[in-house]
């Protein structure tokens, strides 16, 4: 059960990216959200908006759609992500699919707070994020003063002029209320 609010740490920069390409994009990313903040050891606390973008990577496949949200969690990085895994099997996302491939949700810890770790699952801060405008664009949106903890500069002050151009469109959506 998550400890009250006055127990909790005032301030949690927890940041995950959503993406969606397959079946109802909106729901996955909807309903994603929805499971993370019913999860008694997490709080969604800020969305950005939705993102339609082309393809990362293997690009002969549908569009996304990607947003970043901010959340707290008593979960240390790789118990969260492995509640974000189960999350996205429980969902309707195979076990098995090619990488970079067609997925009905996929769910990455961008930033875990200041944390710089590197295991055998997981890599924080993400090491490929700063190759993508469909999380960056998004996480200025919500987070722009947030520390780089290995570069730091603040997220609004990293140089983009370089990376791909994916972001095809923003939707004006609201995801939490």
């Amino acid at each position: 059960m998550l400890r009250p609010k006055w127990l909790r740490k005032m301030e949690d920069n927890i940041f995950l990216a959503l993406g969606s390409n397959r079946g109802d994009r909106l729901y996955f990313i909807r309903e994603s959200i929805k499971r993370i903040d019913e999860n008694d050891r997490c709080e969604v606390v800020k969305c950005s908006s939705i993102y339609e973008t082309t393809p990362y990577g293997k690009i002969d496949q549908p569009d996304f759609l990607n947003s970043v949200i901010r959340i707290r969690s008593e979960y240390n990085a790789e118990e969260l992500l492995h509640f974000l895994k189960e999350m996205e099997k429980q969902i309707g996302r195979p076990e098995t699919g090619e990488k970079w491939g067609q997925r009905e949700i996929d769910v990455d810890i961008i930033f875990y707070n200041d944390v710089i770790y590197t295991g055998d699952k997981i890599v924080l801060p993400h090491p490929e994020f700063l190759k993508r405008d469909f999380v960056i664009i998004p996480l200025m949106e919500i987070a722009p003063d947030f520390i780089h903890p290995v570069l730091k500069k603040r997220i609004d002050n990293l140089d983009l002029s370089k990376i791909e151009k994916h972001i095809a469109r923003k939707i004006e959506f609201q995801l939490i209320k």
